[in-house]
């Protein structure tokens, strides 16, 4: 009789559930951006939330809430009611280098959050000075191995998926480069082009512009296939330097246990703007790519990127100040 009774009440549960996620949304809905205004964060969210919320029939309000690398505004999602009306946007950061970079965090992805898809992402590109006699990934590797610790390069800070990609290309290739960590991009592109550093990742986006006017030349992608921005440009995998892509993405994030209906809603919405043809030119205008993604496939590759995040910073003992 228990059993009946408590089978009843997940029945009805769930019916609840259903019920309610039929009128949601009745009010306009949160979206929660945990960095600044005005870069491209800030492009990529209005551009999304201005077409979702035709879908939806409710403005979807796009709030910045910087602060701590992102985390700062992760954490207002994860902590908000599971109601479907605050959500927001989540990258690799604190989704999955942050839980192991740092001692303390806000919130813990597995228990309080549910990713739900990854609506665009950024290529990483290695590159160096365009009149660095280096001219390819292997001129690069050779020179490193001739002079190890003479060469050396650039990330945005210690930590970042820039920082760890090159990592894991030293590992790979057996070489030894001196890690030089900036603040920013504003910082480390000015010291490529003075000869400062010998080469940098950083995210097409940000390159793009310069690789056009040839002051910087690009020598791999860290994606699996070429870029269309770049048809010229080999990718780590084909050159077998990697196993696996690294991109930087944008991805949709709810508190946990926002109900399934709610969640099926905002997947259908965000990825049926994706594939919209003026958003597909605006991402290839930005440097972006859409890379196609089920909801399961999203939170498996978070859990396979933080293990392999975890792995490089453990063995490479990297430590930031919390």
């Amino acid at each position: 009789m228990r059993t009946i009774r408590t089978l009843l009440g997940v029945f009805l549960l769930f019916a609840g559930w259903a019920a309610w996620a039929q009128d949601w949304p009745a009010r306009p809905i949160k979206f929660v951006v945990p960095w600044p205004a005005g870069g491209l964060n800030d492009v990529i969210a209005r551009a999304f939330n201005d077409r979702v919320s035709v879908g939806l029939g409710q403005t979807v309000v796009t709030d910045f809430r910087a602060g701590a690398g992102g985390r700062i505004g992760v954490a207002e999602v994860a902590r908000s009611a599971p109601d479907g009306y605050t959500i927001g946007m989540g990258n690799l950061g604190p989704l999955t280098i942050f839980p192991t970079l740092y001692k303390q965090m806000p919130f813990d992805v597995s228990k309080d959050l549910i990713p739900i898809t990854m609506f665009a992402a950024s290529p990483l590109v290695l590159v160096v000075a365009n009149d660095s006699p280096i001219k390819s990934m292997q001129d690069l590797i050779a020179a490193a191995k001739a002079k190890p610790g003479y060469y050396n390069y650039a990330s945005v800070g210690i930590g970042g998926p820039q920082h760890l990609i090159m990592e894991i290309l030293k590992a790979r290739t057996g070489v030894f480069m001196v890690h030089v960590p900036y603040k920013g991009t504003t910082e480390s592109l000015p010291a490529i082009l003075a000869g400062d550093v010998h080469a940098t990742f950083d995210t097409l986006p940000f390159l793009l512009p310069h690789i056009r006017a040839g002051k910087i030349r690009a020598l791999a992608v860290s994606t699996p296939n070429r870029v269309p921005q770049l048809p010229d440009v080999p990718t780590l995998k084909e050159l077998k330097l990697s196993d696996t892509d690294v991109v930087t993405w944008y991805a949709l994030i709810v508190p946990a246990k926002t109900p399934k209906p709610i969640v099926d809603r905002l997947y259908k919405e965000y990825t049926a703007v994706a594939q919209q043809p003026e958003v597909q030119k605006l991402l290839a205008d930005q440097g972006l790519i859409y890379i196609p993604n089920s909801t399961p496939e999203f939170q498996t590759r978070i859990e396979d990127e933080t293990k392999r995040w975890a792995t490089v910073i453990r063995n490479n003992k990297i430590e930031v100040a919390q």
